[in-house]
């Protein structure tokens, strides 16, 4: 899906709540479409922040991404790391996460396999599936290789 048919939805989603796409929701709204990584508000704030664009106050961000999640235009993560983490969804497949509980490293994919499973656990238990989240929480290669008390200083430095 197109930036610019996002956006028209967007400012659709707000209208309906009786609000207006302001400089600053679109300060956030773009910034949040340009990147592919996942972020948190308080990085998505720093990035506003060093930005040329208006200036946009860390509630602005908080209200902007509760908006864009509750259009279902962003998905959060509790990738353990103390604070959500965001990524826009909207024209990209459904996908789960692995993370590493050393660095914090957060890697998607889809296996088909597990999705069939899910589905067919639905069925047997009587629910009709409408979403899920799947994140598995590991260690990365990088992360294995090192010792106990390194993996411990790396967990406290990205505390879950």
């Amino acid at each position: 899906m197109k930036q610019r048919a996002i956006l028209a939805a967007f400012e659709s989603f707000l209208r309906q709540r009786s609000l207006r796409l302001t400089p600053q929701r679109r300060s956030v709204f773009d910034r949040v479409f340009e990147t592919h990584e996942h972020f948190s508000a308080e990085t998505l704030f720093g990035w506003l922040r060093e930005g040329d664009g208006p200036k946009v106050s860390r509630a602005t961000v908080y209200r902007t991404l509760a908006l864009l999640q509750e259009g279902g235009f962003i998905e959060s993560l509790d990738a353990g790391r103390g604070e959500l983490v965001y990524e826009h969804v909207l024209g990209h497949r459904h996908h789960d996460h692995i993370v590493c509980l050393g660095c914090g490293k957060i890697e998607e994919f889809h296996d088909e396999r597990i999705e069939e499973l899910q589905l067919e656990a639905c069925e047997r238990k009587g629910y009709e599936l409408v979403n899920h989240t799947l994140v598995l929480n590991g260690y990365c290669r990088a992360c294995q290789r090192k010792t106990p008390a390194e993996r411990a200083a790396g967990e406290r430095a990205n505390p879950s």
